[in-house]
């Protein structure tokens, strides 16, 4: 005998509104999760408002640093055991600094949520800062800066960052340097945990198979040693641009060209979002086409929007042989100045398409939602509704895309280089070129 069907509303699945809740503990830290009943596993962690930007002189790498100490030990559990307890139930941790924040997240079962949380609490406020294992782990730094420096892609975009911004906190390498990696001390380090990791500034955020009031009984009792003061406000994020390069003997130019973004506050910022992709953002994009498809210049290259608290950067990325260089740059600039002046509406209409779509998907990861609402909640105290994000995207006109591609492109450029670079225009010339840009 088959089973009677259900009634229709009992197939329908709650509403989203009622899916995200949002509770502020006494020290001012922010518990955010999402109930997702369709699976079994929960994705959670603990995101700070502290990364490179707010490191101050001579602590340079601190933050990063810090992040991979908390996992060296504490006062109840040794690094071994860290790993031990997490993977005997089938989970994993790990950590993220970053420009303006620094993450600590696990994926476990729903019903481990509770030894996940505690183990988050425990590097946080009892990492033990031996001194081996300091002294270990800055060698293991040091060691991640050194293949840095021998990758030129990823030395490029340090370089750039620091130029765009002029040497400011913002733009600051996350690994730091040498020097100021060895500078650092466990007191260091407990100083910038207490000056940094205060409640207001704390998110922990879960999605999956969790249960929002037992999330946050949990955190109230293990957070609640986070101080609740605000914490100093960084240096302020002030876009500068110049021109930094270094030749190298390498088989290829590697090269950034970037420009004025806008902030996360800045509605603005989606606009951006959608021209990088019309610009460089996927194989159907001007960049990919004209410069790789019909004339061979390159293997990569792509453009992008990096938009941050109180400021923002627009970049194009590209990696060419030295003898291509005089064809390369302005084929580059011409691409970028016809897609500025004259987006096509299909183009608008794909790229935010395309944008929705990555949106969309993302959200499906219990991981990526549990970023988000963390991100969202750092930056504007809520979360925004994916409707909202959708429709803000939507609205989105040519002109408007037309507008703030100009608006951008007339910025002071900023130019990173890293290879066989001598044959490179400087950044008076490329914007000369652009016929924007103030040079």
């Amino acid at each position: 005998m088959s089973a009677a069907p259900l009634p229709r509303n009992r197939r329908q699945p709650p509403p989203r509104a009622e899916a995200v809740r949002i509770s502020t503990l006494p020290n001012g830290l922010r518990v955010v999760t999402e109930a997702m009943p369709q699976l079994a596993t929960a994705a959670l962690g603990v995101w700070i408002g502290a990364g490179t930007r707010h490191e101050h002189e001579g602590e340079q790498g601190l933050a990063h640093l810090l992040e991979h100490m908390a996992f060296k030990g504490t006062r109840r559990r040794n690094a071994l055991q860290i790993v031990e307890e997490i993977e005997a139930v089938g989970g994993d941790l790990n950590a993220e600094t970053s420009v303006e924040r620094t993450s600590y997240y696990a994926r476990v079962l729903g019903e481990n949520v509770p030894l996940a949380l505690d183990i988050l609490s425990d590097i946080l406020t009892e990492p033990a800062f031996a001194r081996d294992e300091l002294k270990r782990e800055k060698g293991v730094v040091l060691q991640e800066i050194g293949a840095c420096e021998d990758t030129p892609d990823d030395i490029v975009f340090d370089m750039f960052m620091e130029t765009a911004f002029g040497g400011a906190p913002i733009g600051r390498r996350i690994l730091g340097t040498p020097k100021t990696v060895r500078a650092q001390t466990a007191a260091s380090m407990r100083s910038f945990l207490d000056r940094q990791y205060r409640g207001p500034e704390m998110v922990v955020a879960a999605a999956g198979a969790v249960d929002h009031d037992e999330v946050v009984a949990e955190v109230s009792r293990r957070f609640d040693r986070f101080g609740g003061g605000l914490v100093q406000a960084p240096v302020a994020g002030r876009y500068a641009g110049g021109d930094e390069r270094k030749v190298r003997k390498l088989e290829q130019a590697h090269v950034v060209l970037g420009f004025e973004g806008r902030s996360f506050h800045d509605p603005d910022h989606y606009t951006l979002h959608v021209f990088s992709n019309i610009l460089g953002g996927g194989m159907s994009s001007r960049l990919f086409q004209e410069i790789r498809e019909k004339r061979g210049l390159c293997y990569e290259v792509y453009s992008f929007h990096q938009p941050f608290t109180d400021a923002g950067v627009f970049a194009v990325y590209g990696g060419t042989g030295e003898a291509m260089l005089p064809e390369f740059v302005p084929v580059m600039l011409d691409v970028m100045r016809a897609a500025a002046e004259q987006p096509t509406q299909a183009e608008v209409d794909r790229a935010k398409a395309q944008i929705k779509v990555s949106l969309l998907m993302g959200l499906e990861s219990s991981a990526r939602r549990a970023e988000q609402m963390a991100r969202h909640v750092l930056a504007f105290g809520r979360v925004m509704p994916r409707e909202e994000i959708v429709a803000a995207i939507d609205a989105i006109t040519i002109d408007d895309v037309r507008r703030v591609a100009a608006d951008m492109l007339a910025s002071t450029p900023t130019v990173a280089a890293v290879g066989p670079v001598k044959r490179l225009p400087d950044s008076a010339r490329m914007a000369a070129h652009l016929g924007t840009g103030r040079g």
